[in-house]
């Protein structure tokens, strides 16, 4: 596993927060579709670029190294011509299952949720988010 600091400091009673150690293992713009491609089965290099044409090679093997580096993903590489490399959930990998289905149907409860403030393009319009960036900038004023 990985070196890890922690940077949010401590929850009370606890040495450091749990919630920080799993958003540091699945964080990320990638690693959550990653993991929830591979929950189907073995991945390959070529499949993850055809199923997320925008994430660049430098970026995609720096997710999936990151997760092999904390024992999530295993990497096997198949001695042929030209060679093959194949991406699957370890063991330890498959105990996130729970937690990228529950992200998944949270996506698909809210995703398009009119009411949840969410517009799809990074903007938030819920009333209470507008006052609390009110408040915070009365604050600083």
């Amino acid at each position: 596993m990985r070196d890890r600091k922690s940077t949010y400091g401590k929850c009370p009673g606890e040495e450091s927060c749990p919630v920080e150690f799993t958003l540091d293992i699945i964080g990320g713009k990638w690693k959550g579709m990653l993991l929830y491609h591979m929950i189907e089965g073995p991945k390959r290099s070529s499949e993850f670029r055809r199923l997320f044409p925008t994430i660049t090679q430098r970026m995609l093997t720096l997710q999936l190294r990151q997760l092999e580096e904390d024992g999530i993903v295993h990497r096997e590489v198949f001695q042929q011509v030209p060679p093959k490399v194949e991406y699957s959930l370890t063991a330890f990998g498959r105990t996130l299952e729970p937690i990228i289905d529950s992200m998944k149907t949270w996506g698909e409860t809210h995703g398009n949720d009119s009411t949840s403030g969410w517009t799809g393009s990074g903007e938030v319009e819920s009333d209470l988010y507008n006052e609390r960036r009110t408040a915070s900038n009365h604050r600083y004023s």
